[in-house]
């Protein structure tokens, strides 16, 4: 998971503060040497990280001690807040042109994954009301036009390309086209190179003045650390950046890139690829990812993810469901395959509160549902719709039937029970409630 070994680094330096009455001077310049470090082994730029240490220690040392927050939870906070302005503060969204067509250009080193995010960026923008179209202007790297074709029809996007023809004639015709067939973005997938060199400035330059894109974009591998502040900084100097679109996010990435860049380069991180998978891609938002390296977990992406995969009709059904007592072991059984949607198992529990630790030792499996199901599909209609008439000899004729134990079923109930409280929580925050969320530590 991305941000691993920071987000322990940090979460080992609060707990030193753990059954502290008062916060002292010494405990807080204690705790931000740990943090100095493991924001510095997260490959952090240093100049960044002296900044940051130096206004989190003020605000440490200088805030008065709230009744309501022991020391530990108070620098917590503070570091949380650190964090996400180091990041931006706010989600940089994207603009869009006052003329019909607004066209992005995204630029990037070979390797970086740019050719697949401008499909999950068409695809992320054809679910939100628009009618994008991709253009290959990459005419160079072998494979590349069809990789784009490719990627392009697996969302849905259509796909302009004219062979080896000048990028510049390229890009000019493709806004003809999305003129004619009423496509109202434009994302031209330029070329890359193994090093940013002058031809290669040259010809971006050249496809700028030639089509005025909106906003021009680049696209950064996140494990690629410091190496992709100096690669942001350097494309920004020679073509204006509007923003940065990171890839890889969910590897093993140290995290340098992600809180780096906007305070080196002055242009926020806008989009962030989450997985493999093309719909792996969402909106940057720094005090949500602050919240996610201190382990405090991402309620509100969860449940923007669990929107995006359950649909409108099907969470206000289920929320009907779950404020009353209709939710049954069958409704569990449809959730579970609706949660298939939102990503890999361990990307979706890293975003509850304290997971991240709980998670650190064990591998999740994503075939891990498929015990439960066979629990569920051994009951009778009506223990589904009744899990509370589960007696003891009903039990072992469902762990026979399933070829599981008494103890899974157990656990599986144990879980239907966890998982009512928790969509309660989810449901309240997504009507505008106030979700108070606990620390982990």
């Amino acid at each position: 998971m991305a941000f691993e070994g920071l987000s322990e680094k940090l979460q080992s330096a609060f707990q030193k503060l753990s059954g502290r009455g008062r916060l002292t001077e010494a405990d807080v310049k204690q705790v931000m040497r740990d943090v100095r470090i493991a924001l510095l082994e997260a490959d952090v730029n240093y100049k960044v990280v002296k900044e940051f240490i130096q206004k989190a220690t003020e605000r440490c040392v200088g805030v008065a001690t709230l009744q309501s927050l022991t020391p530990q939870q108070q620098i917590v906070k503070i570091v949380n807040e650190e964090l996400a302005q180091l990041m931006g503060g706010v989600n940089a969204k994207l603009t869009f042109s006052s003329s019909p067509i607004t066209v992005y250009m995204l630029c990037g080193l070979q390797g970086a994954g740019k050719t697949t995010m401008a499909a999950k960026l068409g695809g992320w923008l054809t679910k939100n009301g628009k009618k994008p179209l991709l253009v290959a202007c990459d005419i160079y790297r072998p494979a590349a036009i069809q990789q784009l074709l490719v990627v392009g029809k697996q969302v849905g996007v259509p796909v302009f390309e004219r062979g080896q023809q000048d990028p510049v004639k390229t890009a000019r015709e493709a806004i003809d086209h999305a003129r004619h067939y009423l496509n109202d973005v434009v994302i031209l997938d330029t070329a890359g190179r193994l090093h940013i060199d002058e031809e290669l400035m040259q010809e971006l330059r050249r496809v700028r003045d030639a089509v005025k894109p909106q906003e021009i974009l680049l696209v950064v591998d996140a494990m690629t650390g410091q190496d992709a502040v100096q690669v942001a900084q350097s494309f920004h100097e020679q073509l204006e950046l509007a923003g940065v679109i990171l890839t890889k996010l969910d590897g093993d990435s140290r995290g340098g890139a992600a809180l780096s860049v906007r305070a080196v380069t002055g242009r926020p991180v806008k989009f962030a690829g989450t997985g493999e998978k093309l719909q792996d891609i969402e909106p940057f938002h720094p005090e949500r990812m602050a919240s996610r390296i201190l382990g405090m977990g991402d309620m509100l992406s969860l449940i923007e993810k669990a929107e995006e995969a359950f649909g409108d009709q099907e969470v206000e059904t289920l929320t009907r469901k779950v404020r009353g007592t209709d939710f049954t072991l069958d409704d569990f059984l449809d959730q579970m395959q609706q949660l298939k949607k939102m990503g890999p198992l361990s990307s979706v529990l890293g975003m509850l509160p304290g997971m991240r630790n709980k998670l650190k030792d064990i591998q999740v499996d994503d075939g891990a549902m498929k015990k439960p199901e066979a629990i569920i599909r051994s009951m009778t209609l009506r223990e589904r719709a009744k899990p509370e008439i589960l007696n003891a000899s009903r039990r072992r004729r469902i762990a026979a039937g399933s070829g599981t134990t008494v103890q899974d079923v157990n656990q599986l109930i144990k879980q239907f029970e966890a998982s009512k409280q928790m969509m309660k929580q989810m449901m309240g925050m997504r009507h505008g409630k106030k979700g108070r969320m606990r620390m982990p530590f």
